[in-house]
């Protein structure tokens, strides 16, 4: 027990020590030798490390006690609340990570599924996330993706599900085309459609851009989608039962 206590506290010192994110992970893999248990607990005690505040209170340490692991980094085949496997990253941002994930059950398909970072568990990130969340929920359209599950993890990180888009930004579809003036025309008005659909729903996109707006190749031609709710406003009511507000100082526009 004193030896994995000292070899614990060695790897966390010189872990601590390097400042990019990949040869720190390589370092603790190696250096943990295959023990997950240690290595859960060594990246549980640099997130605690590089938060504000004192790290002897930080929730993620605390969970170390009670359940002996801490699932801190998503990988290609982790499985999130027992029934989504991880197959790809698809995208990145300050708040999340969205994966396309095989669904296992009761169904198998593929989906869309974003979860909150290890460390973000502020109060104005997870209200940010869920206002996404319930922002998706409340509307029913065919040119918004829809959100099919949420909740926690095992280990308390928000997630939720949303249909799988297999497309591309609405810009590289026009210029691969070339898509003549109609088919242009066409994908602006399920555009419309779809904005119309949230604005009648009381709900404000915010950051509708074209990485935002995807389009695929359907059984009935070009099929648009709009995704990404993260930085959506209620008009009429607050989205969750706490008020949403954008932060003092908060640069809007870069949702993941």
């Amino acid at each position: 027990m004193e030896t994995r206590s000292l070899d614990e506290a060695t790897i966390f010192s010189h872990a601590r020590q390097i400042v990019e994110e990949e040869p720190r992970r390589q370092y603790i893999r190696e250096a943990c030798s295959g023990d997950e248990r240690l290595r859960a607990r060594i990246e549980a005690l640099l997130v605690a490390h590089d938060k504000p505040g004192n790290m002897l209170d930080c929730p993620i340490v605390a969970d170390l006690d009670r359940t002996g692991a801490y699932l801190l980094s998503a990988d290609v085949g982790t499985v999130v609340a027992g029934r989504y496997k991880l197959l790809e990253k698809i995208g990145e941002g300050g708040m999340g990570t969205v994966w396309i994930a095989e669904q296992i059950e009761p169904v198998t398909r593929k989906v869309a599924l974003k979860l909150i970072k290890p460390g973000m568990d502020s109060r104005a990130v997870l209200r940010r996330f869920e206002a996404e969340r319930q922002a998706l929920a409340i509307m029913d359209h065919p040119h918004i993706a829809k959100v099919l599950d949420g909740g926690l993890t095992e280990f308390e990180r928000p997630y939720f599900v949303m249909e799988y888009v297999r497309g591309v930004p609405i810009t590289e579809c026009c210029d691969a085309g070339p898509l003549s003036i109609s088919e242009r025309l066409g994908l602006f008005v399920q555009l419309c459609k779809a904005v119309q659909h949230a604005h009648q729903k009381g709900i404000i996109h915010r950051d509708l851009k074209p990485s935002n707006i995807l389009v695929a190749h359907g059984d009935d031609g070009l099929d648009l989608k709009v995704i990404d709710f993260g930085l959506a406003k209620a008009v009429h009511e607050p989205l969750t039962d706490q008020s949403l507000h954008s932060a003092y100082g908060m640069i809007m526009g870069t949702s993941c």
